[in-house]
């Protein structure tokens, strides 16, 4: 057997788990060869009481499928087999007349989980990378290995079905709490705490472990009318969110209320039957390719010394700096936080550790983490302070020359080849690097608010960019935990260019007659998270009145699209969205949000009307996919993989399209080039198919 060594001990099978050349289990069609082998070995050997299933990876039980090996599977009937013949064994794993406990130490996270919830005992260590979830839900899966059925057996439904419906993680000690696992210990301990529990079987006949304490939620859901309530109440929240575009949450749901309603072997079938049928979906593959996208992004990290730094200066301690220290530290990095006032000094500090206490108040941090990772953070108002570090980053105010100003200084207080990063979201680089002494040392990095959540790094070149200042930047993000995508310089480069495309039309519909909250309405039925006023409220109406007013106004001219000033008199009557009470929408102290009928007055009055939904929703998304092939033709980006990762990552582009270029190919070059030739002919030049669309159209060409 490949993947696990037997070591027997006073009846006890200690079983190594360690997949050979990886740096994690993961479950296989070979891995369940050998599991099948394995259990044969546990059943027919006198001398064996009880196992114990430990794995030699540093930081991972098991850490879930092989997704590619899934991938490549022909039919859907094969994956249907493979959950069938996977659960199969789990069944006989349950089953077993021997005692087998799982001592976890690691990532433990989808088939993985399954593995752990057949076992009989489960003990953990309270490390901070022992973690616990079903994320095949954020693929388009669901879980195949038995998954929705002894999940909800173990923790209650409530609680099975909230980690079963987000993908979420879960920690050791509410693992722990929700009755997930048995047992918590430190690492050190935890072989020697498993053998202890396995010895205690040995004696006693049988694992003897303490029941999950049931609330009177429990009790109530133990009953038809209670469980079929909760399950009513679940889809019709998923419907709602999911809008009809993601069959996997529903799909969840059918496979727990079969096993409830007629057993655990009916359940395990229609989870099979469920699993086969999700691999067949378009959104299940590009779901996945996403996935693959954002692993194979970590490959961009270089392993040059001269790419690699341990001290960062963080110039700007605003909202957007806060974030980037606090990713930065829990990356390890140190950071020189610089701002020109002591109180912005403080406020950060105090946002920092207000995110850092929510940890430890959910016991996914310790108290003494928090103290070190604090500790990282040297605050200062002195530009000297900064004069030994490597790279320095600054997010202050949108301002060309408040930016070539503090550049200025950090090229008279630093060292020579000092990096110097921008935060900017719409300037161009080049123009912040202009009255550079070293052009060379100058690059881009826009982060995303707020920053510890937001995934992407989009990381600028200018044409003088060096390649050191390049790979250093993508280090650090990479560290940070981000998906790093690098684009050319220019108006706006990629992400804000699109957005403000798409942000753009949304202004025209509403225009042209249609309320608020059907455009926002139409566009989430889409596929996207939020509308596009929603989000402008969210980004700030005074911000996008910036960015027009700038070069990426001036591009949109030039290319004969005529200038709008609605969004600079929303911003000239104060009306800058959410952070000032009033935009598109109101947002009261309390409650939640409602429309703000009086912004009417600026679109033609209060009077709305109802206008086609798919064509509305062609308008404005296929303005933001028509932007993004535009970035491609003109070498902003590379290639249209980064484009999908950067639209869906950043903006949120509907997740299950596999980004705006995945949509074209999936669509077919020749219907969108078609959609967009009626578009301009109803509404001008800012239609004008891209290039590069009619190309691959003419040549039947997928963009890679």
């Amino acid at each position: 057997m490949a993947y696990f060594t037997i070591d027997k001990q006073d009846g006890i099978a200690i079983i190594s788990l360690d997949q050979p050349d990886s740096p994690v289990n993961v479950l296989s069609a070979s891995m369940l060869d050998d599991f099948k082998s394995l259990l044969d070995t546990i059943e027919e050997d006198k001398d064996i009481k009880a196992a114990i299933l430990y794995s030699k990876k540093k930081d991972c039980w098991v850490a879930g499928a092989d997704i590619k090996a899934f991938m490549k599977m022909k039919s859907s009937d094969e994956a249907t087999e493979l959950s069938r013949g996977g659960n199969k064994l789990l069944s006989r794993l349950a089953n077993l007349s021997k005692p087998v406990i799982a001592a976890i130490n690691g990532a433990t996270l989808g088939g993985g989980l399954e593995f752990a919830l057949a076992c009989h005992y489960r003990i953990v260590s309270t490390d901070k990378k022992t973690v616990f979830g079903f994320p095949e839900v954020k693929l388009g899966l669901l879980p195949g290995g038995g998954g929705t059925q002894r999940s909800v057996r173990q923790v209650g439904l409530t609680n099975a079905l909230d980690m079963l419906l987000t993908g979420k993680n879960v920690y050791p000690y509410k693992a722990k709490k929700i009755g997930l696992v048995d047992e918590l210990i430190h690492k050190e301990g935890l072989l020697q705490a498993a053998i202890k529990v396995a010895k205690e079987a040995i004696s006693k006949g049988s694992v003897k472990k303490k029941a999950r304490k049931k609330s009177l939620l429990d009790k109530a859901l133990t009953t038809s009318m209670g469980r079929n309530f909760v399950l009513k109440k679940a889809r019709e929240t998923v419907t709602r969110k999911t809008r009809g575009n993601y069959p996997a949450p529903l799909k969840i749901l059918d496979c727990v209320e079969i096993g409830l309603e007629n057993g655990l072997e009916a359940g395990l079938e229609a989870e099979s039957a469920g699993f086969g049928y999700l691999h067949g979906t378009d959104a299940c593959k590009n779901l996945i390719g996403l996935f693959l996208a954002m692993q194979d992004n970590k490959k961009l990290k270089s392993t040059a010394k001269t790419h690699q730094i341990d001290t960062i200066a963080m110039i700007g301690a605003g909202f957007m700096g806060a974030g980037i220290t606090e990713v930065s530290i829990k990356a390890g990095y140190d950071v020189v936080l610089k701002d020109i006032s002591l109180e912005g000094l403080g406020k950060a500090l105090k946002t920092i550790w207000s995110d850092f206490n929510r940890l430890v108040k959910r016991k996914a941090m310790g108290h003494v983490e928090r103290d070190l990772l604090m500790a990282k953070i040297t605050p200062t108002v002195k530009e000297t302070d900064m004069q030994a570090v490597d790279l320095v980053i600054e997010a202050v105010f949108e301002d060309t020359d408040l930016k070539q100003n503090i550049l200025a200084g950090i090229e008279k207080t630093c060292a020579a080849n000092t990096i110097f990063a921008t935060n900017t979201s719409s300037l161009p680089v080049t123009d912040i690097a202009a009255k550079a002494k070293k052009p060379e040392n100058v690059i881009g990095m826009h982060y995303f608010s707020p920053v510890p959540k937001m995934p992407l790094l989009e990381i600028i070149v200018t044409d003088k960019t060096s390649s050191r200042a390049k790979a250093m930047a993508t280090n650090v993000g990479l560290a940070q935990g981000k998906t790093v995508v690098v684009v050319k310089d220019g108006p706006g480069f990629y992400t804000t260019r699109i957005l403000s495309a798409l942000t753009h039309e949304a202004i025209q519909v509403l225009k042209q007659g249609a309320s608020i909250e059907f455009i926002d309405n139409a566009m989430k039925d889409w596929g996207f998270p939020v509308g596009p006023l929603s989000l402008l409220d969210e980004v700030g109406i005074d911000v996008a009145a910036h960015i027009a007013r700038g070069d990426l106004g001036e591009m949109f001219k030039d290319r004969g699209i005529e200038e709008d000033d609605s969004v600079q008199k929303l911003a000239n009557a104060k009306l800058f969205g959410r952070k000032s009470g009033k935009g598109f929408y109101v947002y009261p102290k309390k409650g939640r949000k409602t429309v703000n009928k009086d912004i009417y007055q600026y679109f033609g009055g209060e009077e709305r009307k109802e206008l086609d939904k798919t064509k509305v929703q062609h308008q404005i998304g296929l303005s933001m996919v028509n932007e993004a092939l535009l970035c491609l033709q003109e070498g902003i980006l590379s290639s249209a993989s980064d484009g999908d990762l950067a639209a869906i990552l950043g903006l949120g582009f509907p997740p299950f399209t596999g980004g705006p270029f995945s949509f074209v190919n999936a669509q077919g070059a020749n219907v969108i080039l078609s959609l967009m030739n009626e578009l301009q002919d109803e509404f001008g030049i800012r239609f004008k198919p891209a290039d590069i669309l009619e190309e691959h159209a003419k040549d039947n060409k997928a963009f890679k």
